[in-house]
């Protein structure tokens, strides 16, 4: 088998994820972030999520992350490794805190504070799973998109029909070409196309960088656009996750979107993360930049 063609199986898309999620320590609290394999464009945001994260994850050995919070300031290019900074701005007992610069050609591109936590017991409650077929009766996004590759223009289609080592089954699958506005929320149920090692950190880090897919588009749902529409822009201005309770990422997780608000170019997302028995193993929350490139300025 080629390496191509092994890439393109499950087993190989993981390990391709994995290893691009082991950052390479370079110095002390200095890591590097690898390329995307065959990157031509702006880097997924969450793979600099996910890459930050496991920086940070590297300067701790007692504590387990909890939550991080992110700002985006500029889009990353595939073409090039990310350089990891990590400071250490608090050391407690029982809470840690780390800072974390990513940066390419000398610029920030994306700054990150998580903190960690010692494992410990308390009072307990959770939001119920919302009521959605479960993963075995829906189709997967993939197939979902090979049916109409026919319609798909020429440029888009490699990008449009790539396999991915993230597995996605929409609960509402939504018209690429013919968006119509519906209600801001959507469910996705979500895993690693293949099993994953025994490493909670890593599962932590994979479901960092699946946390920034289908979420941002949520806020478009309202207004019959989506990524494919001519003239439309979006990007990831922040990102914030929490962490609630164990997980493995090689499981089907529900992720349920919702987003409260939009305007002022700015669209703002929710969502909460459910193993299939109804534990809630995460939450999540962005603001993303949705503009029409062509629209001209309202007065007022």
């Amino acid at each position: 088998m080629t390496d191509q063609r092994r890439a393109d199986t499950a087993e190989g898309l993981v390990a391709q994820l994995i290893a691009l999620l082991d950052v390479e320590r370079i110095d002390t609290d200095l890591y590097r972030g690898a390329r995307q394999p065959e990157g031509v464009g702006r880097v997924f945001g969450g793979q600099v999520i996910a890459q930050a994260l496991q920086a940070a994850q590297r300067s701790v050995e007692d504590k387990v992350c909890h939550s991080l919070h992110a700002y985006f300031m500029r889009p990353g290019d595939e073409r090039h490794p990310i350089i990891y900074r990590v400071v250490r701005d608090f050391e407690g007992r029982s809470f840690a805190n780390r800072r974390v610069i990513a940066s390419q050609g000398g610029q920030p591109i994306l700054n990150m504070i998580a903190s960690f936590q010692i494992e410990e017991a308390g009072m307990a409650h959770q939001d119920a799973m919302p009521d959605v077929p479960m993963p075995e009766a829906l189709r997967s996004e993939r197939e979902l998109r090979a049916e109409i590759e026919a319609q798909v223009p020429e440029k888009l289609r490699r990008f449009f029909l790539r396999a991915r080592p993230i597995e996605i089954r929409p609960c509402q699958p939504r018209d690429w070409f013919r968006p119509d506005p519906r209600p801001p929320r959507q469910a996705s149920w979500l895993k690693t196309a293949t099993a994953l090692p025994d490493d909670p950190a890593l599962h932590r880090a994979i479901l960092a960088y699946a946390s920034d897919m289908t979420l941002l588009g949520t806020c478009t749902l309202p207004h019959g656009v989506n990524w494919m529409t001519q003239g439309f822009q979006t990007a990831s201005l922040d990102h914030a996750l929490w962490f609630h309770q164990s997980f493995r990422a090689d499981d089907w997780l529900l992720y349920d979107c919702d987003s409260p608000w939009a305007g002022a170019a700015r669209g703002f997302n929710r969502g909460q993360i459910f193993t299939r028995d109804g534990r809630m193993v995460a939450s999540v929350s962005q603001e993303g930049l949705i503009r029409m490139r062509n629209a001209e300025p309202q007065a007022g």
